[in-house]
């Protein structure tokens, strides 16, 4: 095999056997006394040219490969352990050719990597030399046979909209074939993304749950940020509230944070009144202050009117952008005040719920805009 250097192949066989409906993944099932997978390494094996099998098995099935292998003397063939997902079971296939994650020795990179089903025994070699040259050639390749089974479109509703003329497509199938940079790059930028996206997720979470609610000291005020506080304290972990008050200055607000990084509700009097807002988003940004960024902080002014709009708070766009420069997020909420309690209190679980939102969405696209509670 002049035209490609070395060839090596990633078998992944983490499944656990749901779609079988029983307790032995369809890989360890046994056909003709030997496990299926047997059969599939050993046609790998046939192939001269190919130089490690990779077979990637959940943690808790490692003992029984050992035992496959070494009952019917297997060669070849190096033990990597799977991950949660065929994508991840995958990448840790192929990250065994670079890094020491495989349960035997050392690997040597191989120009192009083959991944085939581990229970799909029947793949002849002239296949398997076909895929490989062409994917020394264009960088990856595949099998394809025609499609047998109708394909079918259906609409929004249900219905079956069209199907597809089947002598313009191919069902995809293995094995696959790859040259081992190209893949092994395309796998690394996915998982990479995937795991950022993972941890901004978990770090969102964990932000959210503290949160301060600063309320001016006048009584309409103190009232909401009562409701406020009865309401959130079942959704958020660790809910404080306190006055305006208490924190004139930044060493004031150090002292009730003590270290910890909250999220900010701050309960201005009147609906145009940003007062409260700007004196908490100016403490934010010394230094020292909040030691996890980005902060939140939502603006919540109070409406009594019965038909009043929200043209009073379009100051709230020019403070966010402000803000947003120093990391500090923030949202304009309004809350219907009624003098019905049971009207007053439907405004502020309502409230409640868009704080909660915008607390674990941290989206700074958001900032400066106004949302209504109540109506």
């Amino acid at each position: 095999m002049a035209e490609v250097r070395r060839v090596s192949v990633v078998l992944p066989a983490g499944g656990t056997g749901e779609r079988l409906g029983g307790e032995t993944p369809k890989q360890y099932c046994p056909v003709l006394g030997r496990a299926l997978i047997s059969w599939t390494m050993e046609a790998m094996e046939r192939v001269t040219w190919i130089s490690d099998i990779i077979v990637v098995v959940a943690a808790e099935s490692v003992d029984l490969m050992k035992s496959i292998i070494h009952t019917y003397g297997h060669k070849r063939i190096t033990l990597v352990e799977g991950g949660v997902t065929r994508h991840r079971s995958i990448f840790n296939g192929l990250r065994a050719f670079l890094e020491d994650h495989s349960l035997g020795p050392a690997l040597q990179k191989p120009e192009v990597v083959i991944i085939h089903d581990a229970v799909r025994p029947f793949v002849e070699e002239d296949v398997l030399l076909q895929v490989a040259r062409s994917a020394k050639e264009h960088g990856a390749a595949g099998t394809v046979r025609p499609l047998v089974s109708t394909v079918i479109a259906s609409s929004s509703d249900g219905c079956l909209a069209h199907s597809l003329d089947r002598t313009k497509h191919r069902a995809s199938e293995m094995p696959q074939a790859f040259l081992f940079d190209v893949i092994y790059k395309a796998y690394l930028q996915v998982t990479y993304k995937r795991d950022l996206y993972a941890a901004e997720s978990i770090i969102k979470e964990r932000l959210g749950k503290q949160l301060c609610i600063i309320t001016h000291n006048k009584e309409d005020a103190i009232q909401i940020g009562f409701l406020l506080h009865e309401t959130l304290k079942s959704q958020i972990k660790n809910v404080k509230a306190i006055s305006s008050s208490m924190c004139k200055t930044s060493q004031d607000l150090q002292s009730i944070l003590q270290g910890q990084c909250y999220n900010f509700v701050c309960i201005n009097v009147k609906e145009s009144d940003f007062e409260e807002t700007q004196k908490l988003t100016g403490l934010l940004q010394t230094p020292g202050v909040c030691p996890s960024y980005p902060s939140v902080v939502v603006s919540v002014h109070l409406d009594f009117s019965e038909q009043s709009g929200t043209q009073n708070l379009s100051g709230i766009r020019d403070l966010a952008k402000e803000a947003q420069k120093a990391d500090v997020l923030v949202y304009g909420l309004l809350i219907r005040f009624s003098k019905d309690d049971v009207r007053l209190q439907e405004n502020v679980q309502e409230a409640s719920a868009i704080i909660v939102a915008l607390l674990k969405d941290r989206n700074p696209v958001l900032t400066g805009q106004i949302l209504v509670a109540g109506k």
